[in-house]
């Protein structure tokens, strides 16, 4: 399945709950079990994880779930449903790339992506964002 068609669920305030107790948090809610049903991934910087579900879920109701968990309330930790969004950060950009050379890489179907209406080269961060035509591109 690609990215697109898979429901995501941001958790945000999680910095006070280390990744394997979220997991298991997270199955515990679910009933579903990490790697095989759901992936998670820890973005530390922002305190925030996203639970991304490969076996179908009413994402809708396990956020509704997560809410009223005493667990997650005692951690301070939110859930809700991850929106589309039409730009990416990329990063790790090696200096010489260009911006054509981003943008062909970002349109290749092989990729995952799609039509691309702008890359903003960031070369302090070592990054770019590139601006997708369409929230599906960025899959």
């Amino acid at each position: 399945k690609s990215a697109e068609t898979l429901p995501s669920v941001v958790f945000e305030n999680i910095q006070g709950c280390s990744p394997k107790c979220l997991c298991m948090l997270l199955e515990n809610i679910s009933g579903l079990s990490i790697n095989d049903d759901f992936t998670v991934e820890v973005i530390p910087e922002i305190s925030v994880a996203v639970a991304t579900f490969i076996k179908s879920i009413d994402t809708e109701e396990f956020v509704k779930n997560c809410s009223q968990n005493k667990r997650l309330k005692k951690f301070k930790v939110t859930a809700r449903l991850l929106e589309l969004t039409q730009s990416i950060k990329a990063e790790n950009i090696p200096a010489s790339i260009s911006t054509d050379y981003l943008t062909i890489y970002f349109e290749s179907a092989r990729n995952g992506g799609g039509p691309v209406s702008d890359v903003q080269l960031l070369p302090e961060e070592n990054s770019a964002i590139i601006t997708f035509c369409d929230p599906k591109g960025n899959a």
